[in-house]
């Protein structure tokens, strides 16, 4: 008996769904405004090799194409911070916490007006080991997660924004 109450709970409450205006973010696929709108946003150029990494990571994910005019304008400004954390008996660090910050602003490309002004991080462990070449390698890897990371939160940010502003 119990089970079929929960059944009938769990049926109205699906049936109450649609009410509530929710609707899928990339609902309309890639001609959708959401796409749309992220396929016109040219990524500006940022420094050095962390950069360089972010840079291209938004560019994918992006899926920014050809020559056409971009409508917005992405800044990103970057800090990375690496902080030992553990130590052992002789007073070495054993492990590091690497973290990577990046403001961002989204910009009306025509008029260079602030749309979105927001920050994202992310961070990740690092093992020091006797090793320096292992331990740069390791430091250089968690980078590149760490690139891919912000990436994935800035678009998607972008994303939410875009589904606001395009509403049906």
């Amino acid at each position: 008996m119990g089970r079929v109450f929960g059944l009938l709970g769990i049926l109205s409450a699906l049936a109450v769904l649609p009410a509530c205006n929710l609707r899928p973010l990339y609902g309309s696929g890639g001609a959708g405004p959401v796409a749309s709108t992220l396929r016109s946003v040219e990524v500006a150029a940022i420094g050095g090799q962390r950069g360089w990494l972010v840079r291209n990571a938004l560019s994918d994910r992006l899926h920014r194409q050809g020559d056409a005019t971009p409508r917005y304008k992405l800044e990103v400004e970057l800090d990375d911070d690496i902080t030992g954390l553990g130590i052992r008996q002789d007073n070495a660090i054993s492990r590091e916490r690497r973290t990577l910050r990046a403001r961002y602003r989204l910009l009306d490309a025509t008029t260079g007006s602030v749309l979105l002004d927001q920050t994202a991080a992310a961070d990740a462990g690092i093992d020091v080991t006797g090793s320096e070449y292992a331990t740069v390698a390791a430091e250089q890897t968690a980078l590149e997660r760490l690139s891919d990371m912000l990436a994935d939160q800035i678009v998607a940010r972008i994303a939410a924004y875009a589904g606001r502003s395009t509403k049906p």
